[in-house]
């Protein structure tokens, strides 16, 4: 059940967690339990806390790094043994899959939410049900999308659709599309793991394994090419290596690290996956929306500007794109180290890593944003190496840098809601963004070209999803908790706040 509390302000008697500490007597340094007990969060608990964080942001960072050079690594080999027309296809299909990145409906997200709860609660049934619920609804989502690609592959004109002309590539448009959707929908319930694992703050341990999934998939393209295997058996090599590792990660924490959390279909209750269902849905609508806004941009200069002006465009935003990148591969492993720590009731923890954090994703992103203002052109003709490519203006990347320092800030403020399923201000913060953001692009990439529309994203997201980051922070803070996950026996678990 999915428990929605009311902040009350200063003037109503202070914040829930002031107001329950008040009636049970607990003073700072304690966390309010279940029915009211007294729970005492240990001292030296916020700076383990903070050690994990710590470790899981720097190998956030180093998985990353080979996440990127896998492909830099594969692409030389594949080309080479697949040829332009079959790596274009490959290319062509991988492309489409990436347009489902939203296949969970957001149900990985809204696990992670409630394991960080019940892992800050030490309720480790709860968290099994949770578990087993989820892997059950998207076991069964996988299984249907299986079905739906096997059934519909001989009828869809893949060949055509594709482009292929070369009949020998047109011939592998088929098992390609096979392997590239299968790949992806069979991992769609294994990827929970990882939701799991950060859940349970084991951030480094998921990061090392998804840094493996890399390697791997580079060793046995590598294998596959110096083998000269058939060109599908390359794809396949290097589509499966992710589902593959998944799996092996997956049969490791379950059955050795962590049995009891391991997914059973005894522990499924019809209850908690509709719990899941309605958060997840929250978050995939709130992903779907930010993914609008923050992609619209080259769909309105090309229509307003034309298409060379678009192109322009979207490779300066690809070079401030790796700000933006860090942003979420530092911010996202507060997202369950806030779950737990507001479980325990350590509010001070909370304030005091979000503002680090703010500050921290503030100056790293300000300093090479700076830089790229002053030599953002240079970059770019190094980077493009063409004489074709157009000066940029120099507001352009003062609006981009400015941009993406709004995104830095606004980040940690948002692991904090997501922590406890608080996503309204953000639904209503976005939302203003897009209905104001979108007339004012327009009129300001008529008036003033393509700076204008830097400007105008800057400017809106300051006014409207700022605004709705402190608003919804500032709620966390005093208490409002809606997405409380079932404790042991339908009991709601009420560390942080109490339902009325």
């Amino acid at each position: 059940m999915v428990a929605r509390h009311r902040a009350a302000g200063g003037a109503r008697g202070g914040s829930v967690v002031g107001r329950h500490r008040a009636r049970a007597g607990v003073p700072e340094g304690h966390a309010v339990g279940q029915h009211g007990t007294r729970s005492v969060v240990p001292s030296d608990a916020g700076k383990s806390r903070g050690q994990i964080l710590a470790r899981g942001i720097v190998s956030s960072l180093a998985g990353k790094m080979v996440g990127l050079a896998a492909p830099l690594l594969i692409t030389p080999l594949a080309f080479r043994s697949l040829g332009a027309e079959r790596y274009g296809l490959w290319m062509a299909v991988t492309s489409l899959t990436s347009m489902a990145l939203f296949a969970d409906f957001g149900l990985g997200n809204g696990l992670l939410t409630r394991l960080a709860r019940l892992h800050g609660t030490g309720e480790r049934r709860a968290a099994a049900r949770e578990i087993s619920s989820a892997y059950a609804i998207l076991g069964a989502l996988s299984v249907l999308l299986l079905v739906v690609l096997v059934g519909t592959l001989r009828w869809v004109p893949w060949p055509t659709l594709l482009s292929a002309a070369d009949p020998a590539v047109a011939g592998d448009a088929r098992p390609v599309v096979l392997l590239c959707f299968g790949a992806f929908l069979v991992n769609i319930p294994f990827a929970l793991i990882q939701r799991v694992q950060y859940a349970q703050q084991q951030v480094t341990q998921s990061n090392l394994w998804q840094a493996g999934g890399s390697l791997v998939s580079v060793a046995l393209v590598y294998a596959a090419v110096t083998s000269e295997a058939d060109p599908v058996l390359v794809i396949a090599a290097a589509v499966l290596a992710v589902p593959l590792v998944s799996l092996a990660n997956s049969v490791c924490y379950f059955g050795w690290q962590a049995r009891e959390l391991r997914p059973r279909p005894g522990l499924v209750r019809a209850p908690v996956a509709r719990g899941l269902l309605r958060l997840g849905t929250r978050f995939f609508l709130l992903s779907l929306l930010t993914s609008v806004v923050l992609n619209l941009d080259n769909v309105l200069i090309s229509r307003v500007l034309g298409l060379p002006a678009a192109a322009t465009y979207a490779v300066v935003v690809r070079m401030f794109a790796l700000l933006t990148l860090f942003v979420t591969l530092v911010n996202m492993p507060l997202w369950a180290a806030n779950g737990e720590a507001l479980a325990r009731g350590d509010l001070a923890w909370v304030r005091r890593t979000t503002v680090r954090m703010v500050a921290l994703s503030a100056t790293v992103v300000a300093l090479p944003g700076g830089a790229l203002v002053v030599f953002g052109n240079d970059v770019i003709r190094v980077w493009v190496r063409t004489a074709d490519f157009p000066s940029v203006p120099r507001t352009l990347l003062v609006g981009l840098a400015a941009w993406s320092l709004l995104l830095a800030v606004v980040a940690p403020l948002f692991m904090v809601q997501n922590s406890i399923g608080l996503l309204r201000p953000q639904f209503v913060g976005w939302a203003a963004c897009l209905a104001v953001a979108v007339p004012l692009k327009i009129v300001l990439a008529q008036r003033v070209g393509l700076p204008g529309v830097a400007l105008a994203s800057a400017a809106t997201y300051a006014l409207t999803v700022l605004p709705a980051a402190v608003i919804g922070y500032r709620r966390v803070l005093v208490g409002e908790t809606p997405s409380a996950p079932p404790a042991s026996e339908g009991r709601v678990v009420a560390a942080v706040g109490s339902a009325r």
